[in-house]
């Protein structure tokens, strides 16, 4: 059967705007990145200075994991000025996957962070370990939940902003350290109102606490791996194309996330009669339209098929 194929071809300023928007996403996704990654180290600095002061052990295990986690946000920096490198002969659709990459070693992280305040909580359990220094250490814990869930905040609101999965993961990343610190406060004040099992209590509901952060967050970064995307971009697209003059009707859009862009192809039953110019206008004009409703938008492909070829063939 033979149809008409239109790879967008879009005016040149509608490509520029295109290559701008992701050029202007990739580079907010490595401004929360830097951001968050100061905020991170002021809040363990600080809570170095109180570890320095009070000298408890159990409070630099919990600066040492801070530290660390902070780190999860280098391999998402990397992921982010990746994805504003062109396409190549051999990886043809960029590097936008990157990101997806980046947000298993995230999750990667949250799990060990769960599992890092099981076993903790459980040791403390067979093996009570007293703790001192109570005040100051619910004030580092204090200030560890502060700086993190601040992270979080941020981190969630800029990945929804541009679309980043990776980037959402790596905000619940930082809420479950912060559920650690939190954990951290609650054991403090348990041993000083003279229930120091508290303490390991504590840390295994916060251990399955951070367990719910890791299904949500696996959920988005696995969806995304598994091409999902939301019902109403695709709808909106049927909407859209089945609208355009000379569309008879549309037989199938398809849609996935490549990081933080979105890509599609659609294929269209036109009106038999029309020239093969104008097929490819009707084409191009669908795809143009298509780029405006769906901001996120990278690229579409559009196959149009002749109306009367579609209706023998079914």
């Amino acid at each position: 059967m033979s149809d008409h194929h239109h790879h967008r071809t879009p005016h040149s300023h509608d490509h520029a705007d295109r290559v701008d928007a992701a050029l202007r996403d990739s580079r907010h996704g490595i401004r929360a990145v830097k951001t968050s990654l100061v905020i991170l180290g002021v809040t363990a600095v600080a809570q170095l200075a109180i570890v320095a002061v009070s000298g408890s052990v159990a409070l630099f295990a919990d600066t040492v994991h801070n530290f660390s986690d902070a780190l999860t946000a280098v391999p998402l920096w990397i992921a982010f000025a990746m994805s504003r490198r062109a396409a190549t002969s051999r990886y043809t659709y960029g590097f936008g996957r990157v990101e997806d990459l980046a947000g298993l070693f995230v999750l990667a992280m949250i799990a060990l962070s769960a599992v890092v305040a099981a076993v903790e909580s459980v040791r403390r359990l067979i093996d009570p370990v007293p703790l001192t220094h109570l005040a100051w250490v619910a004030a580092a814990g204090v200030i560890g939940f502060i700086g993190n869930e601040a992270v979080a905040l941020y981190r969630i609101r800029v990945g929804k902003r541009i679309g980043s999965a990776a980037l959402r993961a790596d905000g619940m990343h930082a809420r479950a350290d912060g559920l650690t610190s939190l954990a951290v406060v609650g054991g403090a004040a348990g041993t000083a109102m003279g229930f120091p099992a508290a303490d390991p209590i504590i840390g295994l509901l916060i251990a399955g606490a951070i367990g719910i952060v890791l299904v949500a967050a696996a959920r988005d970064v696995f969806g995304r791996l598994l091409d999902r995307v939301d019902p109403g971009l695709v709808e909106t697209a049927r909407c859209v194309l089945a609208g355009r003059p000379g569309v008879r009707s549309v037989r199938r859009v398809r849609m996935r996330w490549v990081g933080h862009r979105l890509e599609a192809d659609a294929e269209l039953d036109i009106d038999p009669e029309l020239s093969l110019r104008d097929a490819h206008s009707v084409a191009h004009d669908a795809e143009h339209e298509l780029a405006h409703a769906i901001p996120k938008l990278a690229s579409a492909v559009v196959h149009a098929y002749p109306g009367h070829e579609s209706a023998l063939s079914s």
